[in-house]
């Protein structure tokens, strides 16, 4: 048998996987077309219709497991040594100490020796709508053609068969917030997908996760707009721009709340025409969608959260915050997770002051701490990038525990996606999303050996039956070429 044929055969088994991951059952029957007065009103706008592009995702299948003899980082603040961990049914059934029982139907993995957490939540990533390889035809991230590109949806730019996933999954990530980009005051709305192979979007996107709105402070949309003739152009003028955006906002959700006030007491009434960017705005104003809020400097933050304030929403994380430890008792106090690197700063102005203790010392302040990758490298050892943050922390004498440091990069991303009553630990009862490491971790040497999404297992270090390769990846090698 060629090489060619192996990989054409390969690509065939792995779009039946697909094929299994992105369809929910048999077809729904054909209907005929409904007319526009009885359809029901969009989300943002006071309607009950539930949201379009809906999920297709179904899980991998899965068998009842017991992983023992483990460290369990539980990312609820418990450290389990020599600890068991069962699931089925794709959910948490019991999380405790070798002396809890094993049920005989559970397949038993042995963990002597190796560590278990929940799998890894990247909470900033642009995989899909800037996927690899990085060429213009497929730049999707950005929609700089206005300040305010609140319309956009991040999902219609997704690439599923972005490689990218693929090494996102090997190093234990199992869910990802995508987002559009940063250059406008607005960018658009993120989407949360889950780290299985799959053709579609909708085969990733991540049932019942709220949208996030991708809002960006400080020199990313004055540069891209600034200009004699051309706002924002300077920091008064970014949020300028924010206020005007929200009081359009706040009389669009005015405009449906009267119009669904006079439905309710059966008076005739005309809806109001939709607007794709207020829509998503005024999601916001009614609690429906979270503001994801790129931010950089201390002082904008308090601006933003300033803002905020002024129009009654909620930030629900600021995104980067190199300066988070300036700031961090008023994150504490507004209630603001904030996601940042451990190390990367100082590549431009806003960024300058950053410190690689930058997240201990928010973190030891009582805000909520992320680590996020915004990189489709980083995204690959986010357990990495929380260990020097762990460290830089440590060497001035903060002594945070794995225990602790864990919650950065599973349930912490988890509550700023507001997911987190699905995902990020290991709780009775949560998706069973779960990483069994050769090692501790925080450890450089250490690798995801096993990874289970919903409780089927997704990858297996050691196993190419569980290695997935998009149909792109499958296209690429010709004659000869190596197959591992």
């Amino acid at each position: 048998m060629t090489s060619r044929l192996r990989a054409l055969l390969a690509a065939a088994a792995l779009s039946a996987m697909v094929a299994a991951c992105a369809t929910t059952g048999g077809a729904a029957p054909a209907k005929g077309p409904e007319k526009a007065e009885h359809k029901p009103l969009a989300p943002g706008t006071g309607g009950a219709d539930p949201a379009p592009y809906a999920s297709t995702y179904a899980p991998l299948p899965g068998r009842p497991t017991a992983i023992v003899g483990a460290t369990v980082l539980t990312a609820d603040g418990r450290q389990i040594d020599n600890g068991v961990v069962l699931f089925a049914g794709g959910k948490i059934t019991a999380v405790g100490g070798p002396e809890l029982a094993v049920p005989e139907s559970h397949q038993v993995i042995d963990g002597k020796g190796k560590w278990v957490t929940p799998g890894i939540i990247d909470a900033h990533s642009h995989l899909g709508v800037y996927p690899s390889p990085g060429v213009s035809a497929r730049s999707d991230g950005n929609e700089a053609t206005d300040p305010n590109t609140a319309q956009v949806w991040s999902e219609h730019s997704i690439w599923p068969q972005d490689p990218g996933f693929n090494r996102a999954r090997a190093g234990g990530v199992t869910t990802l917030m995508i987002l559009p980009g940063s250059a406008n005051l607005f960018g658009g709305r993120s989407v949360t997908v889950r780290n299985v192979p799959s053709v579609t979007m909708q085969g990733m996107k991540f049932p019942g996760a709220p949208y996030g709105v991708k809002m960006a402070c400080g020199e990313n949309p004055k540069r891209v707009y600034g200009g004699r003739s051309r706002s924002p152009a300077t920091a008064m003028g970014n949020v300028a721009g924010y206020r005007k955006a929200w009081i359009d906002a706040a009389e669009y959700r005015r405009k449906w709340d009267d119009y669904n006030a006079k439905r309710q007491k059966g008076e005739k009434a005309d809806a109001p025409k939709r607007d794709l960017q207020l829509e998503t705005l005024a999601g916001v104003l009614r609690g429906e969608i979270l503001v994801q809020n790129h931010c950089y400097r201390g002082d904008e933050m308090a601006v933003m959260i300033d803002v905020a304030k002024e129009f009654g929403y909620k930030i629900t994380m600021f995104h980067h915050a190199n300066e988070a430890y300036k700031v961090g008792p008023l994150l504490k106090a507004n209630d603001i997770c904030f996601a940042t690197w451990a190390s990367w700063a100082g590549f431009k102005m806003e960024s300058y002051d950053g410190i690689e203790a930058n997240a201990a010392i928010a973190y030891k302040a009582g805000a909520c701490t992320v680590i996020h990758s915004d990189d489709d490298t980083i995204t690959q050892h986010l357990n990495q990038e929380a260990a020097i943050a762990m460290a830089a922390g440590n060497r001035i004498g903060f002594n945070i525990t794995p225990a602790e440091a864990i919650a950065w990069i599973t349930s912490n991303p988890a509550k700023a996606m507001g997911i987190a009553d699905q995902t990020g630990s290991l709780t009775v009862g949560k998706r069973a999303d779960v990483v069994l490491w050769s090692g501790n971790p925080f450890s450089v040497y250490s690798q995801a050996e096993k990874v289970f999404i919903d409780g089927g297992l997704a990858y297996d270090r050691r196993d190419p039956r569980f290695q997935p390769k998009s149909d792109f990846e499958l296209g690429q090698p010709g004659e000869g070429a190596f197959h591992p």
